[in-house]
């Protein structure tokens, strides 16, 4: 599936973050957001990686595009998510599929615990570059990466 453009919600939302300097918001849509302040763990499987980001209530993250069809779920939690446009209220206990191509904006409204499962073939433990094959930072990254 080829992107022809950007959500236009979650660029100007991504833009009010990255230059307004909101204290609760993370992920600046250039790499994948890595501080204290919202931890990731790594679970590993056969064939499978599991990321899980623990979110305190009022953080704002923006997430990166999905390259590839994959779960998630909410495992505690109340969030709000706008993806690719589409705004849904998510209380844990809850799980969906995420189409290639996705970028969400989450709103955490209390302290929530968000699951991503992802494939990985190789069975690597390499998160860098596990991630440089889950996600994209643009579109364009995302076009090239999925040859649309």
């Amino acid at each position: 599936m080829k992107l022809k453009k950007q959500n236009k919600e979650i660029a100007l939302i991504k833009e009010l973050l990255v230059n307004g300097n909101l204290e609760k918001s993370f992920g600046d849509g250039k790499s994948i957001c890595n501080t204290p302040e919202v931890p990731i763990k790594h679970q590993f499987a056969d064939q499978i990686y599991i990321r899980q980001m623990d979110l305190k209530q009022g953080h704002v993250i923006v997430g990166a595009v999905h390259n590839h069809l994959h779960a998630w779920f909410l495992m505690k939690g109340h969030v709000i998510i706008n993806n690719n446009g589409e705004i849904i209220e998510h209380i844990a206990p809850c799980y969906t599929v995420s189409n290639p191509g996705s970028q969400r904006l989450i709103y955490a409204i209390e302290d929530s615990i968000f699951v991503n499962v992802h494939k990985n073939p190789t069975n690597t433990n390499n998160i860098k570059k596990l991630e440089k094959e889950i996600v994209s930072m643009t579109l364009e990254e995302y076009n090239k990466k999925n040859s649309v």
